[in-house]
């Protein structure tokens, strides 16, 4: 991976830390996006050490507000030149409804909205960088869930885990749709489950320890082993020009029934980019040769 651009989002601590760090290892030039500065300072003096590689940075942004995203966009924009890898693993399951600067209900807001805007203000640099790849952390939670368009902000009824279920498979339906409008460049789009992690979002989101015990066995692998399939979309030459797909394990596997539904997930993109702010003729870059 030397002299590959990674940008790695929620990258100070649980699986996407283990993610910076692996990449690192391999040799990458990895870009951290983190919410807090004394955090995010700390995981990357960690990393350069663990590592050896100077070759780190960190962004700052809280991609609860989408103004964060486009100074995170611009920012980036402004110190490389390219960029081969987005990794859009950031993710929250608040235990109560919350409400974004923005006015929107914060799991719906970090877990998709987020990436949706993310990348799609990266699009132009990853074609022009290309062979690229995008890779969104989701989880087989998608797998109960369905899109309540009429309370996509769950005013009605907040259930922590019904919420992150919805946005999982919001995770899905963009990869499956972004992977279609990229079909003639050189830019994949995968998305993954990292299996049951034992990290702060567990632990905050469901109310679990983050090593909950019994008298077998640990519940929740180690972040080591949850990144383990990130860095194998990231990095693997096994899957360079694969898209669309979701991976288990590091290996592509059926989603559920639902996620498939093609006009499902345009009617999703079309709601999310309203949501967002991106017009029509921001979004043309999307499709078309690469650079």
């Amino acid at each position: 991976m030397a002299g590959k651009v990674c940008m790695v989002t929620g990258a100070n601590s649980g699986i996407g830390k283990a993610t910076a760090l692996e990449l690192a290892n391999i040799g990458a030039t990895v870009v951290m996006v983190c919410r807090s500065q004394q955090r995010g300072e700390v995981a990357l003096a960690e990393i350069k050490q663990k590592s050896g590689n100077e070759l780190i940075s960190l962004l700052l942004a809280d991609l609860a507000s989408q103004a964060a995203i486009r100074r995170l966009a611009e920012d980036f924009n402004r110190q490389y030149s390219a960029l081969h890898v987005l990794i859009n693993n950031a993710g929250i399951i608040p235990r109560k409804l919350q409400v974004t600067v923005d006015g929107f209900e914060t799991q719906f807001a970090v877990n998709h909205l987020a990436p949706f805007l993310l990348t799609n203000l990266l699009l132009d640099m990853l074609k022009s960088s290309a062979p690229a790849r995008i890779v969104t952390v989701a989880s087989d939670m998608h797998r109960s869930a369905t899109i309540d368009f009429d309370d996509l902000q769950s005013v009605g009824s907040y259930r922590p885990v019904r919420v992150y279920s919805q946005t999982k498979l919001a995770n899905v339906l963009f990869t499956y749709e972004l992977a279609r409008k990229l079909q003639t460049t050189k830019v994949t789009a995968n998305c993954l489950h990292p299996g049951m992690v034992a990290t702060k979002l567990l632990a905050d989101g469901i109310g679990m320890p983050r090593a909950l015990k019994s008298t077998t066995k640990v519940i929740g692998s180690s972040p080591e082993k949850g990144a383990k399939t990130s860095i194998y979309l990231a990095a693997s030459p096994e899957v360079e020009g694969v898209s669309g797909k979701y991976f288990v394990r590091q290996k592509a596997v059926e989603s559920s029934k639902i996620s498939y539904d093609q006009s499902l997930a345009s009617r999703l993109w079309k709601q999310s980019a309203e949501l967002t702010g991106l017009s029509e003729s921001s979004l043309g870059s999307v499709v078309g040769p690469s650079k």
